[in-house]
């Protein structure tokens, strides 16, 4: 595909600005990649990776965690948010991987949406950094960040900003486009007080 002159220079900053973008998420295989992305929503990964490294420790496969105890699950991440709902859908989704798809992370979206805790977001994540499936999640910062940028527009639902991501940038930069709008969020183009000015970004930013 053909990218405006003005995404291409995006493209060209972010990769000057990132150029081995990947997810900031410790895992060692894809379970603990896919428990890892369930239980960062709405909690930052460095808090994430303090208590995977506990809980991977002893549960690092759908099933040892499927045989776990919910009590003892929620000891290990009761220092992140929604910690008691995210311990039943991990425990949940360890059960189904283990009875559905024979301990294997399934890579189908409609499979590991069908999972609890599992979103279009997280399976996004999963496939492309599993499976290397070209897709791109939209999570806050890849929200805030593209309608910063005018990549989309300021009304646009978390669907309608993955769809113009994807047909405004070629398939074979989608994952590491998706790491690279995450990093430019969490470091320079932040929700409040952004740092614009120390961004090579900055002329191509809307936010007022």
């Amino acid at each position: 595909m053909k990218m405006t002159k003005r995404n291409q220079e995006i493209l060209t900053n972010l990769n000057e600005m990132f150029p081995d973008a990947k997810a900031e998420l410790d895992f060692t295989n894809n379970f603990e990649l896919l428990v890892a992305v369930v239980l960062s929503a709405q909690t930052t990964d460095i808090a994430v990776n303090k208590v995977t490294k506990e809980l991977f420790a002893n549960y690092d496969t759908p099933q040892k965690l499927a045989q776990a105890r919910q009590e003892d699950i929620e000891k290990i991440l009761n220092r992140i948010g929604l910690y008691k709902t995210k311990a039943k859908n991990i425990i949940g989704l360890s059960n189904i991987i283990v009875s559905k798809f024979n301990g294997v992370v399934p890579d189908k979206r409609t499979d590991l949406e069908s999972l609890p805790g599992v979103g279009r977001k997280t399976a996004n994540v999963v496939l492309s950094v599993a499976f290397n499936i070209p897709a791109i999640a939209v999570d806050t910062h890849v929200f805030r960040t593209s309608k910063r940028l005018g990549l989309a527009e300021p009304n646009d639902s978390l669907i309608e900003v993955e769809k113009k991501l994807m047909a405004a940038f070629p398939k074979e930069v989608w994952t590491k486009l998706h790491h690279q709008l995450i990093l430019y969020g969490r470091y320079y183009c932040k929700a409040k007080n952004p740092i614009c000015s120390e961004s090579i970004m900055k002329d191509y930013c809307k936010h007022d």
